[in-house]
Order: C-alpha cells, then sequence, then structure tokens
C-alpha cells in the first residue's frame, strides 16, 4: 500500500475554516474577557488573586538590618543598597552602556531623603530629633529643594559634602576655603546671605551648583514637570501667577501679572537671566545646594511613579511584595546556573536584564530601596498577610 492511498487523494493538510477556528475559544481569551467583565478594565495576567489581600496589620519598619540604631548608620545602609549589582553574565548591554550606567551612578550625589531614613527606623519622631542634633554638631548637613515634597528634604554627610567641593575643578581654592569655613560656622542653615562672601565666590559657587537662587513666590506650578508636581505639598503649587493670588492684587501694578520675575520663574529669558548659569540678579535668597541634585530628583520621582503603575495592574491596587519585585525586575530568569545552561545549549532565555525598564531608564535601581522611598513618601504600604508574605497597597 502507497502513502498517497493511505493519505488520500491529495497529500496537503487543509487549514481550518474561520466557523471551525471561532467555534472554541483559547483560554487566554476566556481570562481576559473574564478580567474586563469582573474589573471593568484589563488587568495583569499575572494576577491570580481574584480577591482582596488578607491585612493583618501595617508593617512598622522595613529595614531587614536589625544593626542600624541611629541615622548615621541608615544613611551609609542606604547609600549602599540603592542599586543592585551589575549582572556579571548575559545583562544584555554592551561595554559602552555598562560604562554609562556606571558613570551614571557615580556621578549622582551622596544624599539620602529624610522620609526614608523614617521608614527603616522605628521611631520617626526620634529620627527628626536626631536629625537636628546632628545637624547643629555640623555631622550631617540638610539640604532642601522647594516645592518638592518629601523628597526634596535630603541629608548629607558633612565630610561627603567637602569630598565634592575640594573636587570641583572650576572652583578656586580661595573660594573653597571660604566656603567650608562658611559652613563650619554655620551648621543648621538652609541659606546663604549675600553679605557672607564676595560676589566673585557667590558667582563660582552658583556656577558650580553649591548654591541656587530662590525667587520667593516666583516659582510656577506650571514650571514644575509633571513627575515632580505628583509629590509637591498643595500649599507648593500656590505661586504669585495663580488666579487666587493674581485676583488680590491691586489693578495696573505689578502683581497682577505676577511680579516682575514671573516670566524668567516660568523658564522664560526674560530681563536677560536665562542666557547663561549666571547669578539672576532678581533673586531674593539663596540656598544651599548639591551639585547633581536634579538628577537624583528626576530618577526618584520616575521610578515612584512606575512603581505606582505597575501597582495599578492589580484589581485592588495591591500585590504581594515577590510578584511586584518580578514586575520591577522584568519577570526575568533570577536562575543564574539554569540561565547559562539555557545560553550553552542555544535555547531561548527571555528577557535580559538590560532589556528591562529597570536597567535602561533606571540603572539597576534597587526594588527594595524604590519601596522604602515609596512608603516614606507616602504613596504605597506595606502590610502583613500571613499567607503570602507582605502585601503591598497603593494609597
Amino acid at each position: 500500500m502507497s502513502l498517497r492511498s493511505i493519505l488520500g487523494r491529495s497529500s496537503r493538510v487543509k487549514k481550518a475554516t474561520k466557523s471551525q477556528g471561532a467555534s472554541k475559544p483559547s483560554p487566554s481569551k476566556k481570562r481576559s474577557a473574564s478580567n474586563q467583565s469582573a474589573g471593568g478594565g484589563r488587568y495583569d495576567e499575572d494576577d491570580f488573586f481574584n480577591d482582596k489581600l488578607d491585612d493583618c496589620g501595617l508593617v512598622k519598619a522595613l529595614a531587614m538590618d536589625m544593626n542600624l540604631r541611629d541615622t548615621a548608620q541608615a544613611i551609609q545602609y542606604i547609600r549602599s543598597h540603592m542599586f543592585t549589582p551589575m549582572p556579571q553574565q548575559a545583562g544584555g548591554m554592551n561595554s559602552i552602556r555598562i560604562v554609562d550606567v556606571l558613570n551614571y551612578r557615580k556621578n549622582l550625589p551622596p544624599i539620602v531623603t529624610i522620609s526614608h531614613i523614617q521608614t527603616l527606623l522605628s521611631s520617626p519622631s526620634a529620627v527628626e530629633r536626631e536629625t537636628a542634633q546632628l545637624a547643629q554638631s555640623g555631622f550631617i548637613r540638610k539640604i532642601v529643594v522647594a516645592r518638592r515634597g518629601d523628597i526634596g528634604e535630603t541629608l548629607i554627610l558633612s565630610s561627603d559634602l567637602d569630598i565634592l567641593i575640594d573636587s570641583t575643578s572650576i572652583l578656586p581654592e580661595t573660594t573653597k576655603d571660604n566656603f567650608k569655613a562658611y559652613l563650619k560656622q554655620t551648621p543648621d542653615t538652609l541659606s546663604v546671605p549675600r553679605s557672607a562672601l564676595s560676589e566673585h565666590d557667590v558667582d563660582k559657587l552658583f556656577r558650580a551648583g553649591f548654591l541656587t537662587a530662590h525667587h520667593a513666590g516666583f516659582v510656577t506650578h506650571s514650571s514644575l514637570s509633571d513627575t515632580v508636581n505628583t509629590f509637591s505639598r498643595p500649599e507648593d503649587r500656590t505661586s504669585l501667577v495663580s488666579l487666587e493670588t493674581v485676583s488680590r492684587q491691586p489693578t495696573g501694578s505689578w502683581g497682577t501679572v505676577g511680579g516682575a520675575g514671573a516670566v524668567y520663574a516660568a523658564g522664560g529669558s526674560g530681563g536677560g537671566h536665562g542666557t547663561g548659569p549666571s547669578l539672576p540678579a532678581s533673586a531674593t535668597e539663596l540656598r544651599l545646594a548639591i551639585p547633581g541634585n536634579g538628577s537624583f530628583l528626576k530618577l526618584v520621582s520616575a521610578a515612584l511613579e512606575h512603581l505606582v503603575t505597575l501597582l495599578g495592574k492589580s484589581r485592588y491596587r495591591e500585590a504581594p511584595e515577590g510578584l511586584l519585585r518580578d514586575r520591577w525586575d522584568g519577570a526575568i530568569d533570577r536562575d543564574e546556573v539554569r540561565h547559562a545552561a539555557k545560553r550553552s545549549r542555544g535555547e531561548f532565555t527571555g528577557v535580559l536584564p538590560g532589556q528591562t525598564r529597570k536597567w535602561k531608564q533606571f540603572y539597576g535601581l534597587s526594588f527594595d530601596w524604590v519601596l522604602q522611598e515609596a512608603v516614606g513618601s507616602g504613596l504605597v504600604e506595606v502590610f502583613e498577610t500571613r499567607s503570602v508574605g507582605r502585601g503591598i497597597r497603593a494609597i
């Protein structure tokens, strides 16, 4: 008997018709349809919890290291656990990208937020008192960026600040000595009077990023980015050009148009202040700053927003810590031995770490670090479930 007689007259395999293929929906379509009908939207297929997690009480402190006793130790702990180590193999990044990531980490300022420290230690009030004592003694320095909420209130060790000043090549030695002498005389100050330093020193420090011009009430809500506006306090969103303030000004006065520095404060170049990084003449106050603080704020605010977005993929905006960690890491294979074995056999190994948002956008920012920052900012809360570990809920 020939093969043709076994298969029939035609050796071709016929495709299923549309009516036959549409008679039975696939399980994935059933799952997506049930998710849409039950919750009114599309949720992550990895979310297998169709009910809220059991809430057995909030977690008081997120620190995994029981040796943390004071604020100084917490600062060192936060700085050393900010980023995850670089992948040893199969990272999905070439040498240029690896250099960019390492340089970005190196150029970030050694600062930590006060709210982050409060999440590690059990008593926020004790942290406030200890911070004030350490600032008065000159051990730490408090740096506040106006209109940035909790992520704008940061701390830096005085020794690290001295290293930053000494390593800045554009500052003359006399300016460095005068600035460090002023910082030692006023350990707990946040602003610098114009009379404290010479005009030459003030201009050099402003260009280097150690001083910033603060226009009282001139910073508008529209001049801030949407990401930063998410974490700013309500009282910081009213400015001299807001309708509530302008309506109270006398008719025909400068106040009806936001004041003399309104154009410059909104990001324009009015009055000749936008031509370079020189000190604006209309600045009403000079405040201490840290070079690279803008990159730090941009990274933290984007990471917090992304973490809240990942929680939004769940039905009730809550998820177990393990599931949320996998989403942050990009659902990559953590077993390095099995991962290397698959690559040696030429098999598909899934998404590489360098191809995930964690490394593309956040330069390997640690999940635990972002979670602690989100709890300190009041965006999420961590609670015990006693069944699937700790749960995380968006507030």
